[in-house]
C-alpha cells in the first residue's frame, strides 16, 4: 500500500499503480516529432518534453500551436551528448559561461558540466529556454531535464526555483535513488535532495513517488522487458521516461543505439500495449492533471 500524496489528490486509492508514459527529447530530431505526435494521439504516451535549443524545436512548436491538448513540458538542456549531432546554448557564445566545451557545443556529460558550469550562466540558459518555448506559443505543463543535469547540487535550487516561478510541476522523484541508478549525477549529498523535497511538500508542489527509463535491451527481448517493468510497479505515481523515435533519421545519430528508440516505437503505436497495461491495472495519466493541481492549490 502506498502512502502516494500525490496519488491521493489525484483522487486514487492507496494501493494503485499510476504511469506517466512520457516521451523525453521531443524536438531532438523529425523522429522524435513523429514519434510523439503519432503515439500521443494514438498510443501509449501520454505526454513528452521539448529540448528548446535542438534543431527540430520549431517543428513540435508549430504543431503544438496547432493542437494544444497535446501534454508538452520542457526538457531542461545543458548537455549535448552525441558524437556528430550537437547544439549549442541559446543565452550564450561565452566559454566564460561554463555551458560550452571546447568545440562550442554543450558538454557531452553532466560530470564535465559540473566541472566548468557558472550556475548564473546557467539559470540565464535554462530561463532563455522557457520564455522561448512560451513565446513559440507552448503551454507547458512541467518541467524535467535531460540527462539530469538540472538536478545536480551545483543546480537544482535554480530549477527548484524556477519551477515555482513559472507554476509548473518539477520532476523531482521522491524516491531520488530510482532517479540516480538511471541518470548518476556524480557525487551527490543525497540529504540535498531530501531536503529539497521537504521544502516542495511545505509549497504545495506535487511530486512523483518514483522514476523508470528506457532500459535499452536487445530487440528480441524489448517487449517482454517493458511488460515486466509496467507489472513490476509498485503504486503510487511512477514517471516512465521514454525516448521513442520514428524510423529515418535517428539510424545516423546514434547507430549502435537507435533500436532502442525505434522499437519504443513500434511497441507503443495502436491500442494493443494500453489494453495490455489496463489488463494489469496500470492507469496511465499525463502531467496537465498535475499541473492544474499545482495551480489550484495556489488559487485556494
Amino acid at each position: 500500500m502506498s502512502n502516494s500524496l500525490l496519488a491521493a489528490a489525484l483522487g486514487f486509492g492507496p494501493d494503485v499503480r499510476i504511469v506517466i508514459p512520457h516521451q523525453d527529447d521531443v524536438g531532438m530530431c523529425h523522429g522524435s516529432n513523429q514519434a510523439f505526435l503519432a503515439l500521443a494521439r494514438d498510443g501509449f504516451v501520454s505526454c513528452g518534453s521539448v529540448m528548446v535549443p535542438c534543431p527540430w524545436f520549431p517543428e513540435i512548436a508549430d504543431a503544438a500551436a496547432d493542437d494544444p491538448a497535446l501534454d508538452l513540458g520542457i526538457h531542461l538542456t545543458l548537455t549535448s551528448e552525441w558524437p556528430n549531432y550537437r547544439w549549442h546554448p541559446i543565452s550564450t557564445t561565452s566559454p566564460n559561461s561554463g555551458l560550452i566545451d571546447p568545440d562550442g557545443y554543450m558538454w557531452r556529460r553532466v560530470a564535465l558540466l559540473r566541472e566548468h558550469v557558472v550556475p548564473e550562466a546557467a539559470e540565464a540558459e535554462m530561463r532563455m529556454q522557457i520564455e522561448r518555448a512560451l513565446a513559440a506559443g507552448l503551454d507547458p505543463t512541467h518541467l524535467d531535464t535531460h540527462m539530469g543535469a538540472a538536478l545536480a547540487p551545483e543546480l537544482l535550487p535554480i530549477y527548484l526555483r524556477l519551477g515555482r516561478e513559472y507554476r509548473l510541476p518539477v520532476l523531482l522523484p521522491r524516491r531520488i535513488s530510482s532517479y540516480l541508478e538511471m541518470l548518476p549525477l556524480g557525487p551527490v549529498d543525497t540529504g540535498l535532495f531530501d531536503a529539497a523535497i521537504g521544502e516542495l511538500d511545505r509549497a504545495g508542489i506535487p511530486l512523483v513517488d518514483d522514476f523508470r527509463m528506457t532500459p535499452g535491451v536487445d530487440s528480441d527481448v524489448m517487449p517482454a522487458t517493458y511488460r515486466a517493468i509496467i507489472s513490476g510497479l509498485s503504486p503510487g505515481v511512477t514517471f516512465f521516461a521514454l525516448h521513442c523515435n520514428a524510423p529515418g533519421d535517428i539510424e545516423s545519430i546514434v547507430p549502435p543505439r537507435a533500436h532502442w528508440r525505434t522499437d519504443e516505437y513500434r511497441l507503443f503505436r495502436g491500442n494493443e500495449f494500453n489494453e495490455w497495461t489496463a489488463i494489469q491495472g496500470v492507469h496511465p495519466i499525463g502531467f496537465r492533471p498535475i499541473r492544474e493541481l499545482l495551480r489550484q492549490a495556489r488559487t485556494e
